[in-house]
């Protein structure tokens, strides 16, 4: 029973602190929208997507604890990162050209 608390208790600590970064990341950038997205063995992402266009992710360990964590933060959760919520995203000169770089071998 003690080894079932302290799993519990270790889980609900890195909840409080996953939606503890997103909540710092609504109030940066003027609220926030985000997408829980299963990865494997690794856990679980969390893409957030400000109100002016700035974007993010986190690692969660488990997509139990990814979805607990943006519950907590309080912000929209999307199904998915596709169409009006994508569009949201705001990409600058270094991504530009990073994707450039990939595409041309570099």
């Amino acid at each position: 029973m003690a080894d079932t608390q302290q799993v519990d208790a270790r889980a609900e600590r890195k909840v409080s602190r996953l939606a503890h970064r997103i909540s710092a990341f609504a109030k940066a950038h003027g609220g926030a929208e985000g997408q829980v997205a299963y990865i494997g063995e690794r856990g679980a992402r969390i893409v957030l997507v400000g109100e002016d266009g700035g974007w993010g992710d986190l690692v969660a360990p488990t997509k139990e604890i990814a979805e607990k964590a943006v519950a907590k933060a309080g912000i929209t959760v999307h199904e998915s990162f596709d169409g009006e919520f994508a569009a949201k995203v705001t990409t600058g000169t270094y991504e530009w050209k990073r994707m450039a770089g990939i595409q041309i071998g570099g």
